[in-house]
């Protein structure tokens, strides 16, 4: 068994779950999170607006940074049959490919072993 999460946009996240859900994997976690990606914030961009605001209430240059390091996402998480990974990781891409920066990613991980709490059922059952 693998856990696949995955980060993605969050207006995307409507669309993940009905590509999944139609393809026959309704179970999933989802919560929102916040988080970064290793692009560099364009200070050049950010210092002509702090330069354009002339208001006595202006927003200083490490404001506006702040408030672009960490943004608003989406977290989903999956643990499926080690043959069915591929097939969910390439739903996920079809979904949320935009070809620019912050469409988000994919990690899998190795899963040793699940419990249905309500029936103590192991293994792949319990999925």
């Amino acid at each position: 068994m693998k856990e696949i999460f995955a980060v993605i946009r969050q207006n995307m996240i409507n669309q993940t779950k009905d590509a999944l859900r139609d393809a026959g994997f309704p179970s999933m976690t989802c919560s929102k999170v916040m988080g970064r990606g290793k692009k560099q914030i364009a200070v050049q961009i950010l210092d002509a607006v702090n330069n354009s605001l002339n208001s006595p209430e202006s927003v200083g240059l490490a404001q506006i940074t702040e408030a672009y390091r960490l943004l608003p996402k989406r977290f989903i998480n999956i643990v499926v049959k080690d043959d069915e990974v591929k097939k969910i990781a390439k739903i996920i891409i079809d979904v949320n490919s935009t070809g620019k920066p912050g469409d988000g990613k994919i990690f899998v991980m190795p899963i040793n072993e699940v419990y249905r709490i309500r029936t103590g059922e192991s293994g792949e059952i319990a999925v």
